[in-house]
C-alpha cells in the first residue's frame, strides 16, 4: 500500500526561536553600528586637534564635521538600491571600503580632500544604517526584532565614546596628530569587515518573498533554520515585485509616516550631532574648568541614557516616549542657554541630565522608522527618514561652530532648544502609535 504524500505546512520563520544565524546577524550589525558611531564621533576631536597646528576656519570645521553626515544623507538612494538588489551583498563590502578611505587621511592635509573623504565614509555608513537595519529586522523573530534593534544604540554610543577617548588621548604626533586620529576609523571598520567575511551574512528571506521569490526564501530558511520553518502562509505575494516607485513614500498611504519619521529624526539629530561631535568646542566656550573630565561625564551620561531609553522603550508607548523626550530635552537645554552665569558645577549637572534624556530618545531611531513602513518599502522608507535626518544632523554639525563663534555657546544651545521644541509639536500632532503592545489595546 502506497503512502499518501502530504504537503507539509511550514511554520512562520518569524516565530522561530533565537538561533546561531540570528546571533551572527546581530553581531555583524552591532559591529557595524560601533564602527559608524566611531567614524562619526572621531571628526570633532580631530578638528579640535587640527586647530592647534593649522589655520582652519569655522566654516571648514563645520563642513568636515558634517561630511560624514552628508554622505549618510544618501540613505534614501542606498535604501532604494537595497530594496532592488538585496541587503547582504552591500553589507559584505562596505566596511572594507570605509577602512580604505579612513587610511587615506594621513596622506593629505588638504581640507577639501578631507571633506570628500568624509562624504565617502558617510556613504559606506549609509549602507549599514539602511540595509543593515532591514536585514536585522527581517531575520529576527517577532518580538525580538524591535527589542534587539533598540539595543543597537548601545553599540553605536560605545563606538562614539571610544572615538572621543581615542581622539582625546591620542597625542604625540605633532602636526599629523589630527590626520592619524581620523585614520583610526579604519580599525573598527576592518574588524567588522573581517567578521562579515569569516561569518558571511545570509540573504533576507523577507526581501526574497517581497520580490515574489517565495520558493527561494523557503529554501534559504529551510537550509538555515530547518525545513519546518518557512514564509508565513498569510504572506501576500506582491503583484509586481520590484515595481514600487520611490515616490510611493509620499503617497497618501505613507506620507504621514515619511514626514513624521524624517522630521522627528532630523530635529533630534540636529541637536545630538551638533553638540556631541563638537563637544570640546562647546565645553571650552562654556568656560568649564576641565573640559576633558566634563566630556567624559557627558559621554557616560549618554551611555546611561541609552540604558534608560531601552527601559522606557519596553514600558512606554512609542508616541508618549517621543513627545515627553523632546519636551524635556528642549526645556533642559533651553534653561542652560538662558542661564549663562551659573556656576560650572550647575552647568555640568544640567548638561549631563540633558545628555541622559536626549540620548534615551535615540533608542527610537532604529525601531520607530522601521515600524512606520511595511516590508515592501521598508528599506526605502527607513532610508528616506535617515536621509532627512542626516540633512538635519549635517545642518546642526555645520552650524554649531559658526553659532558658537557668533553668539557663544548659549546661542548654539538656544537654537538646539528651539529645534527640539519644534519636534515636540510635530510629534504631539502627527506621530502615530506603532508599538504592538499598545496597538492591541
Amino acid at each position: 500500500m502506497k503512502e499518501k504524500k502530504t504537503k507539509t505546512i511550514k511554520k512562520d520563520y518569524k516565530k522561530a526561536p533565537l538561533s546561531k544565524v540570528h546571533l551572527r546577524v546581530m553581531t555583524a550589525i552591532a559591529l557595524g553600528q560601533f564602527t559608524c558611531g566611531f567614524s562619526l564621533g572621531i571628526t570633532g576631536v580631530a578638528m579640535n586637534s587640527a586647530a592647534k597646528y593649522i589655520q582652519i576656519s569655522n566654516i571648514w570645521t563645520g563642513l568636515i564635521g558634517a561630511g560624514g553626515l552628508l554622505g549618510l544623507s544618501s540613505s534614501a538612494l542606498i535604501g532604494r538600491l537595497s530594496d532592488k538588489i538585496g541587503r547582504s551583498q552591500l553589507l559584505m563590502s562596505n566596511m572594507y571600503v570605509l577602512a580604505i578611505l579612513s587610511l587615506f587621511h594621513p596622506l593629505t592635509t588638504s581640507l577639501s580632500l578631507t571633506f570628500l573623504i568624509r562624504i565617502g565614509i558617510g556613504l559606506m555608513m549609509a549602507i549599514d544604517y539602511t540595509a543593515g537595519n532591514a536585514l536585522l529586522t527581517e531575520w529576527l523573530p517577532k518580538g525580538e526584532d524591535s527589542k534587539r534593534q533598540s539595543h543597537l544604540l548601545i553599540y553605536w554610543v560605545l563606538g562614539f565614546i571610544a572615538s572621543y577617548l581615542t581622539g582625546t588621548y591620542l597625542v604625540g604626533y605633532g602636526s599629523h596628530t589630527w590626520q592619524i586620529i581620523l585614520a583610526t576609523g579604519a580599525i573598527p571598520a576592518l574588524i567588522t569587515a573581517l567578521f562579515r567575511s569569516l561569518f558571511p551574512l545570509p540573504p533576507s528571506p523577507g526581501w526574497l518573498a517581497s520580490k515574489g521569490k517565495i520558493k527561494a526564501a523557503n529554501m534559504l530558511i529551510g537550509r538555515i533554520l530547518g525545513h519546518k520553518w518557512g514564509i508565513s502562509r498569510h504572506f501576500k505575494r506582491p503583484k509586481k515585485a520590484g515595481q514600487t516607485s520611490w515616490t510611493v513614500l509620499f503617497s497618501k498611504k505613507y506620507l504621514r509616516s515619511t514626514l513624521v519619521g524624517g522630521s522627528f529624526y532630523a530635529c533630534q539629530t540636529f541637536a545630538f550631532f551638533g553638540i556631541s561631535i563638537f563637544l570640546p568646542i562647546l565645553l571650552q566656550g562654556m568656560d568649564i574648568s576641565n573640559p576633558n573630565v566634563s566630556g567624559d561625564l557627558y559621554n557616560v551620561s549618554m551611555l546611561v541614557g541609552i540604558f534608560l531609553g531601552i527601559y522606557l522603550f519596553n514600558h512606554l508607548s512609542r508616541r508618549l516616549f517621543l513627545i515627553s523626550n523632546f519636551l524635556l530635552s528642549a526645556l533642559l537645554i533651553g534653561i542652560l542657554a538662558l542661564m549663562p552665569h551659573v556656576s560650572s558645577l550647575i552647568k555640568i549637572v544640567i548638561f549631563s541630565i540633558f545628555a541622559v534624556i536626549l540620548s534615551s530618545g535615540l533608542v527610537l531611531d532604529y525601531p520607530y522608522p522601521t515600524e512606520l513602513f511595511d516590508t515592501k518599502v521598508q528599506a526605502s522608507g527607513v532610508g528616506t527618514c535617515i536621509t532627512i535626518s542626516r540633512i538635519g544632523a549635517a545642518a546642526g554639525t555645520f552650524l554649531l561652530p559658526i553659532l558658537t563663534e557668533l553668539g557663544g555657546p548659549n546661542l548654539a544651545m538656544l537654537v538646539c532648544a528651539c529645534v527640539l521644541f519644534v519636534a515636540f509639536v510635530i510629534c504631539l500632532i502627527w506621530a502615530p502609535e506603532t508599538s504592538p503592545k499598545y496597538l492591541k489595546k
